[in-house]
Protein backbone atom coordinates (compact mmCIF):
# COMPACT_ATOMS: atom_id res chain seq x y z
CA UNK A 1 0.00 0.00 0.00
CA UNK A 2 1.52 3.57 -0.73
CA UNK A 3 1.93 6.38 1.34
CA UNK A 4 -0.82 8.25 -0.12
CA UNK A 5 -3.24 5.02 0.11
CA UNK A 6 -2.73 5.08 3.90
CA UNK A 7 -3.16 8.50 4.26
CA UNK A 8 -6.85 8.33 2.41
CA UNK A 9 -7.80 5.31 4.36
CA UNK A 10 -6.99 7.13 7.60
CA UNK A 11 -9.16 10.11 6.52
CA UNK A 12 -12.03 7.73 5.56
CA UNK A 13 -11.83 5.80 8.98
CA UNK A 14 -11.69 8.93 11.08
CA UNK A 15 -13.08 11.85 9.43
CA UNK A 16 -9.74 13.75 9.62
CA UNK A 17 -7.87 14.98 6.90
CA UNK A 18 -3.66 14.95 7.04
CA UNK A 19 -3.83 19.06 8.06
CA UNK A 20 -6.73 17.98 10.67
CA UNK A 21 -3.76 15.50 12.21
CA UNK A 22 -1.16 18.03 11.72
CA UNK A 23 -3.19 20.65 13.80
CA UNK A 24 -4.07 17.84 16.41
CA UNK A 25 -0.62 16.54 17.22
CA UNK A 26 0.73 20.08 17.23
CA UNK A 27 -2.03 21.25 19.91
CA UNK A 28 -1.20 18.12 21.96
CA UNK A 29 2.90 19.39 21.79
CA UNK A 30 3.74 15.87 19.43
CA UNK A 31 5.32 18.32 16.61
CA UNK A 32 6.06 21.62 15.54
CA UNK A 33 6.88 23.01 12.28
CA UNK A 34 10.28 21.27 12.26
CA UNK A 35 8.82 17.91 12.77
CA UNK A 36 8.28 15.57 15.86
CA UNK A 37 8.69 16.85 19.82
CA UNK A 38 8.13 13.72 20.98
CA UNK A 39 9.29 9.89 20.26
CA UNK A 40 7.00 7.97 17.41
CA UNK A 41 5.76 5.38 20.09
CA UNK A 42 3.69 8.51 22.13
CA UNK A 43 1.83 9.65 19.00
CA UNK A 44 1.25 6.09 17.82
CA UNK A 45 -0.32 5.53 20.55
CA UNK A 46 -2.43 8.28 20.92
CA UNK A 47 -4.12 7.65 17.50
CA UNK A 48 -4.80 4.12 18.46
CA UNK A 49 -5.95 4.74 21.54
CA UNK A 50 -8.26 7.77 20.16
CA UNK A 51 -8.95 7.01 16.59
CA UNK A 52 -8.55 3.18 16.83
CA UNK A 53 -6.17 3.30 14.04
CA UNK A 54 -3.97 -0.06 12.77
CA UNK A 55 -0.19 0.52 13.43
CA UNK A 56 0.88 0.69 9.51
CA UNK A 57 -2.05 3.54 9.77
CA UNK A 58 -0.40 5.42 13.22
CA UNK A 59 2.77 4.95 11.52
CA UNK A 60 2.12 6.80 8.02
CA UNK A 61 0.17 9.79 10.29
CA UNK A 62 4.41 10.15 12.29
CA UNK A 63 5.84 9.96 9.22
CA UNK A 64 3.60 12.85 7.91
CA UNK A 65 4.26 14.38 10.57
CA UNK A 66 7.81 14.45 10.11
CA UNK A 67 7.48 16.14 6.47
CA UNK A 68 6.62 13.13 4.70
CA UNK A 69 4.37 14.42 1.48
CA UNK A 70 4.25 11.01 -1.18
Amino acid sequence: MSFQAYIDNTQAKTGKSADDFRAMAAAKGFADAEGLTVKAGEIVAWLKAEFELGHGHAMAIVALLKGKTD
